[in-house]
């Protein structure tokens, strides 16, 4: 057998890396399941689609049969493969792996697109949520997006990420970097308000370059102007404001709609692995021919409550942009969320978001968005984040642009909204 030359020498920026899948992997073939494993492992790979691997240990070797079937990776080694009963080398493995990749060694990969893969996240009250693979990530990889970092006095950066199956970075993600990097400016004072525009799109091919300017900075409030740019363009402005906090003078909270509980909600795969979604009545659906009010009801927990409150804020504010859109579309036959980015150019323009108490995020909350307006090819929504107990966490306005493809200007999806 002839010896595999290692590219690695010839390229050493390339990318592989290996994240534990936290939760219990599964594939299952025709209703046989052929490897259940809680110590399964994500390879990203540099311009690849994100695989699984999994111990040999945890899959069922009595059900596959080795092939005669070889290929060469230059990053990984010769690999081997496995065919079940009736999937052709559905698995592989890389016997003498590369050392870059070493990690892969006594693990199997498999195709995904030949069976069904999924992620089982087990949650504290003895219920399950599933994801299928590939995700889209962790909700460790969702918060170390949102953790704008420093490099220097005013200036922040927020990593990139492999996702390229859609290179478009969500308008809540870049509020939740601009309200992480608000808060390391002034980390005496509470982000209370954030609003900003989504100028241009940004990819997940590049980092975000955070700018925070103070534009006053006060013992009671202070506000800061935030620029999120990338590859020196403006991408999204925002407005900052944080307050040292005072007790109540007075105290009124808005009544939490009277909903459905979670359990009894549809669940809903946004592939994040780790947060668990259910939309009231399905509400949120890709059906063009599902009609009903210009609402949608949407209960979320996840698996970790981050320490920082600042995280903690960044993470309510990703989803802020979620609902606006599809709660526009309901009321209309013809229209669902499968056209968005396909038919329909979405997505947000502008959002404004109001902090009030502090809940934990790994026990459920509930946004509940309204679409209060729709027409000249944008749409305005309201929307409230409750605890389960009725706290009221949020608010937020979003103004969104719902357009033909032909009317969005360059023919195609300018959105940055996933």
């Amino acid at each position: 057998m002839t010896d595999v030359k290692s590219a690695w020498p010839d390229h050493p920026d390339y990318r592989i890396d290996l994240a534990p899948c936290r939760g219990t992997a599964r594939v299952v073939a025709h209703g046989t399941v052929l490897a259940e494993s809680t110590s399964a492992l994500r390879l990203i790979e540099t311009d690849h689609v994100e695989r699984l691997y999994i111990p040999v240990r945890d899959v069922r070797m009595d059900l596959l049969n080795a092939t005669d079937h070889h290929t060469v990776c230059p990053f990984k080694g010769r690999a081997s493969y496995w065919s079940s009963a009736d999937i052709d080398n559905l698995f592989w493995s890389y016997p003498q792996p590369f050392d870059e990749v070493s990690g892969i060694d006594g693990y199997l990969g498999v195709y995904h697109e030949k069976a069904d893969v999924e992620i089982e996240t087990a949650w504290p009250d003895g219920t399950t949520s599933v994801n299928r693979f590939p995700a889209w990530g962790d909700e460790s990889d969702l918060l170390a997006l949102l953790d704008a970092r420093p490099v220097s006095p005013g200036h922040f950066i927020a990593p990139g990420y492999h996702e390229r199956t859609r290179n478009v970075v969500e308008g809540g993600q870049l509020l939740g970097q601009a309200i992480v990097a608000a808060s390391r400016s002034v980390p005496d004072q509470r982000v209370t308000w954030a609003s900003m525009t989504f100028a241009r799109a940004a990819g997940f091919d590049a980092p975000i370059d955070v700018a925070v300017e103070e534009l006053r900075r006060g013992r009671t409030f202070s506000t800061l102007s935030v620029r999120c740019e990338q590859r020196a363009k403006l991408v999204a402005p925002a407005m900052v404001l944080l307050d040292s906090g005072a007790p109540d003078v007075i105290r009124e909270t808005a009544a939490m709609p009277d909903v459905p509980a979670p359990e009894d909600a549809v669940p809903y795969d946004m592939r994040v692995i780790g947060r668990d979604l259910r939309v009231v009545d399905g509400a949120y659906s890709p059906d063009p021919d599902l009609v009903g009010p210009p609402v949608i009801h949407a209960w979320v927990r996840f698996r970790d409550n981050p320490d920082d409150p600042a995280l903690r804020s960044a993470l309510v504010a990703q989803a802020t942009t979620h609902w606006t859109i599809a709660a526009a579309m309901r009321p209309h036959r013809g229209f669902g969320e499968a056209q968005a980015h396909v038919s329909l150019s979405t997505g947000p323009v502008a959002v404004a978001l109001a902090f009030h108490d502090d809940a934990p995020l790994d026990e459920w909350f509930l946004y509940t968005t309204t679409a209060t307006w729709s027409g000249r090819g944008l749409a305005q929504g309201e929307g409230r984040v409750f605890s389960r107990g009725g706290g009221l966490i949020a608010s937020y306005t979003l103004e969104a642009m719902v357009r033909s493809m032909m009317d969005s200007g360059a023919g195609k999806d300018a959105s940055n909204a996933m």
